[in-house]
């Protein structure tokens, strides 16, 4: 499997080159040059694996020129002690992607990349500097992940005041070969300031320098695995996906890609609807991201949009994919309706899914009796400050109870390049 740029498709990659640069020389991302097939006697057996078999059978082709498959098989055996349970909540399944180590969807991808870098590192010397930009959960999880890995060190940037505060205690309170940098902005700062690091010589020259976002393609593959487990549970469902950077969502379109039973996506997104809006009118403007209760998802200008316009035209989009956008007040409502009816918490982002395909089987463009599966993308107590007021007192599971224990340790600083090149060369690896 080779991988080129979005922006150039005249110089291929590897997977241990794609992966360990994170982003092209060219500031674009790597897609593969073609997107490999699920074996038909996997695709016809999943709902009978475990999820590290579906796993290794989504993940081999993607990296079989640079893991051997007895090592990536003993990676997903280490990785996911956990799995992506399929449950009912009242006329719809909840795929629930938050039992992982920090209650959250990104531990799919972290954990695997983790694993995967030390692997492709092994016999290097110079350490490797991840930098990673985080809406809320991707810092926590590659935090997490990467936490203790000999020769791997790893700065986190989120935007100040914008992540819930166990979401800060996950991403700023571990330390070790982990830390972090609050900057005074959005997302879409963090991310600029991500890429302009990646760009600038002076960095590039101080540090080896990776990425470990949904820009990364090594952490992209992984998170097409559950959604291959969640079809074989629900073959030919509709799939309603909380969406911010379109990460997830390119994941769902690989794993639709390769084979999996999947009939349909919902692109569920919070007022920040870049991609909702192009998918009616087919023009695609980028935006200043505006702060909602779903903070994981305020992204004005969706990094892996630029994927899926690699693969996909505007009509083709179009067939596949269902956008919906949905208001802080529906977002506390759904809340509130979900557990006043079924009992059953969701926290905003997933409450985002739910509403967006409330909003589409009322505007007639989703039939009610289709399977649909809404992706619950993270715990509902990692932001208990809102789900609480609507529903009361919200199970705590033991990982999170241990990460409020943390304090943050964060850095400060203006949204600009020089602020973050001052930090950074101040750090000894």
């Amino acid at each position: 499997m080779r991988y080129y740029s979005t922006r150039n498709k005249n110089e291929s990659f590897s997977f241990a080159a794609a992966s360990l640069a994170g982003l092209a020389p060219d500031g674009g991302l790597f897609v593969p040059e073609e997107v490999p097939r699920l074996k038909a006697a996997a695709g016809s057996s999943l709902g009978k694996m475990a999820y590290p078999e579906i796993a290794f059978e989504i993940i081999a082709p993607w990296v079989e020129d640079d893991i051997p498959k007895a090592t990536l098989s003993g990676m997903l055996q280490s990785a996911y002690p956990f799995s992506a349970p399929l449950v009912n909540a009242g006329d719809r399944m909840v795929l629930e992607l938050f039992h992982g180590p920090t209650a959250a969807f990104k531990d799919f991808g972290a954990r695997f990349m983790a694993r995967a870098f030390s692997y492709l590192r092994r016999g290097e010397d110079k350490p490797l500097k991840i930098l990673v930009a985080t809406s809320g959960d991707t810092g926590g999880a590659v935090a997490d992940g990467f936490f203790g890995v000999e020769g791997i060190y790893v700065t986190v940037l989120y935007p100040k005041g914008r992540v819930s505060p166990l979401q800060e205690r996950q991403i700023a309170g571990l330390g070790g070969n982990t830390s972090a940098i609050a900057v005074e902005g959005s997302f879409d700062d963090c991310q600029r300031l991500v890429k302009q690091a990646f760009a600038d010589a002076y960095l590039k020259e101080k540090f080896v320098l990776s990425s470990a976002n949904s820009i990364n393609i090594s952490r992209l593959i992984p998170q097409a695995a559950y959604y291959a487990a969640a079809a074989g549970g629900a073959t030919g469902g509709t799939f309603s996906v909380p969406s911010g950077n379109f990460g997830n969502l390119t994941a769902g379109l690989y794993a639709w890609k390769m084979g999996a039973p999947i009939g349909k996506f919902i692109a569920a997104t919070n007022i920040n609807k870049t991609v909702p809006d192009y998918l009616e009118s087919g023009s695609y403007e980028e935006r200043l991201s505006k702060a909602t209760l779903s903070n994981a998802m305020d992204v004005g200008a969706p990094s892996n949009f630029e994927r899926m316009a690699a693969h996909f035209t505007w009509e083709e989009m179009r067939n596949i994919i269902m956008g919906a956008s949905v208001s802080d007040d529906e977002t506390r409502k759904t809340i509130s309706e979900v557990f006043s009816r079924y009992g059953y918490y969701l926290d905003p982002h997933s409450a985002v899914a739910w509403k967006a395909a409330d909003k589409l089987i009322e505007a007639g463009k989703l039939v009610k009796e289709r399977a649909l599966a809404v992706f619950s993308t993270a715990h509902p107590a990692k932001f208990a400050e809102t789900v609480e007021p609507l529903t009361g007192p919200v199970p705590v599971p033991l990982s999170l109870q241990k990460a409020m224990e943390r304090s943050v340790e964060a850095k400060v600083i203006p949204a600009k390049l020089e602020a973050l090149k001052d930090v950074l060369s101040k750090e000894s690896l």
